[in-house]
């Protein structure tokens, strides 16, 4: 299946959920929807391991992120992932292993937070064109948002340390980003597939 018109928006899985038959409106339905991806990722970011030699950690959000935008399109994607930013800088124990407030929301990996709003909002852009009914086009959607993320947490990485993007063994991709290509090719790959199966099944319920 081709990737639909980049000028029509096209439903996402959110908007399959049936608002009236569970006696809310579509803004109740969206906003509970938000809200439920932010506690998703803020639960992904229990799971954190430290590798000792970068100060970034291996987390599970980057899955809900992608996860987010593939499932609530571009509008909303984005804003569950500002939630989740804004939630965890007013004190919330939100962030990578539990820590919150202004410091942790704001330090050394403040990039990548900033790149799951961005992210979720790619994501979900590709969404709503069909790009989250086919595996083929799922996953270059998942692989875009994590490419933005990689990109703008290296880059906040490199300023926020003041050391080199790119080169040498301490630089921000060595620290930031190659690190954890191989995990983050195994959610891409498990979110990728989540969508279009998804929609397979609600072809088949529907027939």
């Amino acid at each position: 299946m081709a990737i639909g018109s980049p000028f029509v928006v096209s439903p996402v899985l959110a908007d399959l959920l049936p608002a009236r038959r569970l006696g809310v409106s579509e803004k109740v339905r969206d906003a509970v929807a938000v809200v439920g991806f932010a506690l998703l990722t803020a639960l992904a970011a229990q799971v954190k391991f430290h590798l000792g030699f970068t100060p970034v950690p291996i987390t599970g959000q980057t899955f809900a992120v992608l996860l987010a935008g593939g499932t609530l399109g571009m509008a909303r994607g984005a804003s569950s992932q500002a939630l989740y930013w804004a939630m965890g800088l007013i004190g919330l124990p939100f962030f990578a292993g539990g820590e919150s407030g202004w410091d942790a929301g704001t330090g050394t990996t403040m990039g990548y937070l900033a790149g799951f709003i961005v992210a979720a909002a790619l994501v979900g852009y590709m969404a709503e064109r069909q790009a989250d009914r086919n595996i083929v086009t799922s996953l270059a959607a998942m692989t875009m948002g994590s490419v933005v993320i990689y990109a703008m947490g290296a880059l906040w990485l490199a300023f926020d340390l003041g050391i080199p993007v790119a080169n040498g063994d301490k630089s921000a991709i060595a620290l930031g980003v190659t690190p954890f290509l191989a995990g983050d090719a195994v959610k891409i790959a498990i979110a990728g597939a989540v969508t279009p199966s998804a929609w397979l099944l609600v072809s088949r319920f529907r027939r």
